[in-house]
This record gives structure tokens, C-alpha cells and sequence, in this order.
């Protein structure tokens, strides 16, 4: 396939992983991810990177520069300027938080599987960014 066709709602909903790569272009990444009860994705920048965030299912905290805070639902979207400190937190402590990603340009090797927090920051610690 020439780019990525989906329904990324029921795709989004349907994923189990921390963190799965389903496209990667020359300029825009898709991924979709979800957190366990309680997770985070971590304080984190990319200098270089926007990103673009979909809620689909629970509610999360999104943190800009360690003091921001913005509390999102089911429906929201947030987007994250390169060069933005930002985490991720799964405020549910019975639900999984299910949402999607655009890199722009893209963050992860194309085809990265990550199923869980813990294999991600294991591969992190050997991706060059």
C-alpha cells in the first residue's frame, strides 16, 4: 500500500501495546498507543518533532514544561510543539488509556512494536535520534 488506509478509531481501541508503529512516511509518522492504569509515557522532548495526540478512550494528563498540566478525554486532541518537555499519564487507575500519535517527522524506525513501557525504553536506550 502506497500510504496507510484505516479505521485508526477501532484500530486505536484494538491495541494492546504500549507502543506500535503502523506508518511511517517521509514526513509523518502514525502510531497508535496505549497506557496501563496509572502509566506515563515519561517527561520527554523532541527538538525537532511536532506531535499530534488523539484520545479515544480515558482520560490522561498532559504536562508541558513540568508545570502545565491540561486533564483529556474520549475525542480531544492535543498537540505538542518540537522542543515542548512533555508527559503523558494515565490519570484511570482501572482503565487502559487508548489513543494515537502523529510524528511529524517521524521518532521510532518504521515497523517499531514496543509491548510494553519497559521494552520501549529498552529499545530507546539503542535508537539514535
Amino acid at each position: 500500500m502506497t500510504g496507510f488506509v484505516g479505521n485508526i478509531e477501532k484500530m486505536t481501541l484494538k491495541n494492546q501495546y504500549f507502543r506500535e508503529v503502523l506508518f511511517t512516511g517521509k514526513h509523518a509518522q502514525l502510531v497508535v498507543m496505549c497506557l496501563q492504569p496509572g502509566e506515563e509515557i515519561g517527561n520527554e522532548v523532541h527538538q525537532a518533532v511536532d506531535q499530534f495526540f488523539r484520545i479515544e478512550e480515558g482520560e490522561a494528563k498532559f504536562v508541558f514544561g513540568g508545570k502545565e498540566e491540561h486533564i483529556v478525554h474520549g475525542s480531544d486532541a492535543v498537540i505538542v510543539p518540537a522542543g515542548t518537555y512533555h508527559n503523558v499519564i494515565n490519570t484511570s487507575k482501572s482503565k487502559q488509556l487508548k489513543l494515537y500519535t502523529v510524528y511529524s517527522p517521524p521518532n521510532h524506525p518504521d515497523g517499531t512494536i514496543h509491548k510494553t513501557k519497559a521494552e520501549a525504553e529498552e529499545a530507546e536506550k539503542h535508537e539514535h535520534h
